[in-house]
């Protein structure tokens, strides 16, 4: 029997197919390579990685080595590991599913598919079957079949190569149909970073909902991560939530119901466990989780758990965060109904002060991505953003970094509003003798269930001790002027004030700042936008000023972010442009292309309500234009120099890259709904687009009135030195070459498009053109010298944009926005 040797590039591969093949593969019997016109050529597909990943095909010698030709120099490619804690002979395939703990919990054999299960035959029918004499003659069942077991290899080395990734994972499990390539890639999830995978878990939840077949697959995956994490859960059992929960999607339903009510209990971490102090009066002596919800108990957010280092005694540990979140868009409902928005401020407040007396506890903000505790919410630092319809509002929280086995530290209340012509108090001890001035806390002194001899311990000593860092003085209050401790210690009266001395210089000091003049660009308060004066405020300043004022302050895991509750909008379609935007801003980094975009994270709690995390030092263009009457070079020149000032110029380059980032994508999603209240202008000059309602083929009332393809004003063009200048045409330069990179990595974005439109959950992917539009946007047949033309074109299109123009005037007239 006369055996044929394929040579692939410079390896030999030994096949028992081509033995039959004598006469036809002749060709093929020298060592000199394949014949002219049958190399391979590069495929664009997102199958052409498979042109670079090696293949390892070496026929082996009866010994198990590598078998060696006479005359031939085979260099043998290394062969891809398995994971070490995975012997070589295992039937996972190589994919490492890590211990939970529960052996339960692992994927099955049956589930956990091997190699075979790639293949449509029988994966157990692993006998050769005996070679076929060279007579044989081929028929096109027998070449389908050898083309279709090529195909499942060729799937098979792409999955293991080190260049599939999440994205490629997506894009399979969502287009393939064959059960044994989804059955691996479900489960090769486990093999992924969590960070990759909680990237695309609004597309796996969707996946879960539409695809019974696939549903199955990722349920293993989904409960492992469950178990581990109580913020997965929350998120899943939220986008769930977002994206079904009616009759029809029964599926999903049960999963939710089974995470809220912890049948899928997240695992229990390491020093689970509530502050056991008994400093304060307004905490019941004997623990329990029957005041969960009530905010008039002071205990809303707390599960009564009293473990040690490991929780045990089955508390809830949802339901604190979910009757967290479900305290803050309740006070964004009952803002809604309030008019004015002085009254909204004043409101919002109340509401907080009243949230604030059930603080600390073990809730989170999931904006968040570091572990941490919520210590306090100032009521005063919040406000009521400028909405017409709607009251979005933003609060800053204080909290606690911390890894989970910390106890919580006692409660301190805030520093009462001083006397006149006294001293502000900073810091307290503890909140036993400041509880008669402050009348907030007049509703707990008919608490039946108070325990008044259990106000102060030696365990309050114990954990002050811990967490002060600072000696308090004799007096419970901290001192604010530059005596030293001793002098204060040689007071006789405890808690009298008229013996506290002030000394000159701090006098002096205090003087001065009352006097000093404000900046030149600092905002005044404005009863129609209350919330322009907190939003101008760098953020450091506001840091500094808050952790001084702050009770907790000394803490060193002390913490301070700002959150956006937003009630009555559907943030799904803004929770898919996010994700857009972070796709297109990486593939612009790994391109080096210097566009600038500021995608912020937002959390989806149901349909019509979320968290948005809130874009720092950064303000309007609205009110910009409304609190100083400049244009925008003007007050660019203002907050960073003259024109031809080093700060000028580089705010100028900053406000071109990212304003070339949001021209091009404002084009690609076809953003709508673009006046000045939704483009910010930050510290450093850059442009920034919120409010991602209205993409695709969606815009406000449907009307379709925005024609432009994207935002671009004499007033922008200003800024970059009028039209014949330098930086205009390095502005459409970055377009360009932005658009370039894009096209390139378009695949990856537009799966993103594909699998959420499947639900048919979000308006702007209803018509069914959205997609096919989506994807001619990006111009994948043109030349580099036809889109520069496009670019151009564009670019004077939405420079000469009367729609603009007049969208703006509308925005005036209807809503006062300038």
């Amino acid at each position: 029997m006369v055996k044929k040797i394929i040579v692939v590039g410079i390896r030999h591969y030994e096949d028992p197919f081509y033995k039959s093949l004598d006469s036809k593969y002749r060709h093929v019997t020298g060592a000199s390579g394949p014949p002219a016109g049958c190399g391979h050529q590069r495929n664009r597909s997102l199958d052409s990685v498979l042109q670079r990943i090696p293949e390892d095909m070496t026929p082996t010698s009866p010994e198990g080595g590598p078998a060696r030709f006479q005359g031939d120099i085979v260099r043998i490619a290394p062969r891809l590991a398995l994971p070490p804690e995975i012997p070589a002979g295992s039937d996972d395939s190589g994919i490492h599913t890590p211990p939970d703990g529960n052996d339960e919990e692992r994927p099955t054999p049956a589930a956990a598919r091997s190699r075979e299960s790639l293949d449509s035959g029988n994966p157990e029918d692993t006998d050769k079957p005996p070679d076929p004499p060279d007579t044989a003659v081929e028929t096109p069942a027998t070449v389908s079949a050898i083309d279709t077991a090529n195909h499942k290899d060729f799937l098979l080395r792409l999955f293991e190569s080190k260049l599939f990734d999440m994205s490629m994972a997506i894009s399979y499990l969502f287009n393939s149909k064959e059960p044994g390539v989804q059955t691996y890639l479900a489960n090769k999830l486990f093999s992924f970073p969590h960070e990759d995978v909680d990237f695309y878990l609004p597309q796996l939840a969707t996946m879960y909902i539409e695809l019974g077949e696939v549903a199955e697959l990722l349920r293993p995956y989904l409960v492992y991560r469950c178990k581990q994490s109580a913020d997965f859960s929350l998120r899943l059992a939220w986008l769930l939530t977002a994206f079904g929960g009616d009759v029809k999607r029964s599926r999903a339903t049960k999963l939710r119901d089974s995470i809220l009510a912890e049948e899928i209990r997240p695992a229990a971490r390491r020093g689970h466990h509530r502050s056991q102090s008994d400093a304060s009066a307004l905490r019941l002596a004997t623990p329990s989780g029957r005041h969960l919800g009530d905010l008039a108990s002071g205990r809303a957010f707390d599960n009564g758990c009293l473990c040690g280092e490991q929780c045990s005694c089955g508390a809830p540990r949802l339901a604190p965060q979910t009757q967290f979140l479900t305290a803050l868009t309740n006070i964004g409902r009952r803002l809604a109904s309030v008019a004015d928005k002085e009254r909204r401020n004043g409101r919002l407040r109340a509401e907080l002060a009243t949230l604030d007396l059930n603080l600390p506890a073990r809730v989170w903000l999931p904006l968040h991505k570091k572990p941490h505790c919520v210590l306090r919410i100032p009521p005063h630092a919040a406000a009521v953003l400028n909405s017409k319809d709607k009251a979005p509002y933003i609060m800053y929280v204080e909290v606690l970094e911390t890894e989970g086995h910390e106890p919580l530290p006692p409660r301190l209340l805030p520093p009462a509003p001083p006397a006149p012509h006294s001293p502000p108090i900073r810091h307290t001890k503890s909140e036993e003798n400041l509880v008669p001035e402050w009348p907030a806390l007049s509703m707990y002194s008919a608490m039946d269930d108070v325990d008044n001899s259990d106000c102060w311990s030696h365990d309050d000593d114990e954990l002050s001790t811990q967490y002060h860092t600072r000696a308090p003085a004799p007096d419970c209050v901290s001192q604010l002027s530059v005596l030293s401790v001793t002098s204060i210690q040689s007071t006789s009266s405890c808690g009298s004030r008229e013996s506290m001395a002030v000394g000159a210089g701090e006098v002096r000091r205090r003087l001065a700042d009352a006097t000093a003049a404000a900046p030149p660009n600092t905002f005044k308060h404005d009863p129609a936008d209350p919330s322009a004066v907190a939003l101008k405020e760098s953020w450091e300043s506001k840091l500094a000023r808050m952790r001084s004022s702050s009770p907790y302050g000394y803490l060193a895991g002390w913490r301070l972010l700002g959150c956006i509750v937003k009630v009555g909008d559907d943030l799904r379609q803004e929770m898919l442009a996010a994700q857009l935007l972070r796709r297109l801003q990486a593939v612009w980094d790994l391109e080096r292309v210097p566009l600038t975009l500021r995608p912020y994270e937002i959390i989806c709690l149901d349909k019509e309500s979320g968290l948005i995390q809130p874009v720092l030092n950064s303000v309007s263009l609205h009110q910009i234009k409304k609190q100083s009457g400049k244009s925008l070079r003007a007050w660019l020149e203002l907050e960073h120099g003259p024109g031809t000032s080093e700060g000028f110029l580089r705010a100028q380059r900053n406000f071109v890259h990212s304003a070339a980032a949001y021209a091009l994508t404002s084009y690609l999603l076809q953003l709508k709904d673009r006046h000045n209240g939704n483009i910010l202008l930050d510290s450093a000059g850059h442009i920034i687009h919120i409010d991602f309602g209205f993409i695709f083929s969606i815009s406000p009332k449907n009307l379709g009135f925005e024609s432009s393809p994207f935002k671009l004003t004499p007033e922008f063009v200003e800024v970059m030195d009028g039209e014949n200048s330098d930086m205009f045409a390095y502005f459409k330069i970055l377009i360009l070459r932005g658009l370039i990179a894009a096209r390139k990595h378009c695949d990856q974005i537009l799966h993103l498009v594909d699998t959420m439109r499947m639900s048919g959950q979000l308006a702007c992917l209803r018509s069914s053109s959205s997609v096919s539009n989506f994807r001619s946007r990006f111009h994948v047949g043109r030349t580099e010298p036809q889109l520069r033309q496009l670019v151009d074109r564009l670019v004077s299109d939405a420079l000469n944009s009367l729609s603009t123009r007049l969208y703006d005037n509308y925005q005036y007239y209807t809503n006062g926005i300038l």
